[in-house]
């Protein structure tokens, strides 16, 4: 079992920036990605950013360039920098981990941008 915990939600203004952190827990040697997700109210939860055991990442084509993904494994954390955020961004973010077998969600964080 893996937990998952985000931090660093809230509300900014248009063009503004915030991390978000997930600091995950427990087994956590079977992962071979994690990443974040986003859903906005009345759409589906999509990609947002993940970064592989490997190092190599993959992003949205709507946040290329604004967001930056990165993992710090001596403290079993992953990280979203997100940049120039815009009011399209407006989401609950989840983290979320992966094993072989497994996916793993956290509860999610909420971002607000206003405009």
């Amino acid at each position: 079992q893996v937990q998952l915990v985000e931090s660093g939600g809230g509300l900014v203004q248009a063009g503004g920036s915030l991390r978000l952190s997930c600091a995950a827990s427990g087994s956590i040697f079977s992962l071979n990605v994690m990443g974040w997700y986003r859903q906005a109210p009345g759409k589906q939860r999509e990609l947002v950013a993940t970064i592989y055991s490997s190092g190599s990442t993959n992003y949205a084509d709507s946040v290329k360039g604004r967001f930056t993904v990165s993992r710090d494994d001596a403290k079993n954390t992953v990280f979203l920098q997100m940049n120039s955020l815009k009011p399209e961004d407006t989401a609950v973010y989840y983290c979320n981990a992966q094993s072989i077998l497994y996916i793993y969600w956290g509860q999610g964080t909420q971002v607000t941008v206003s405009s």
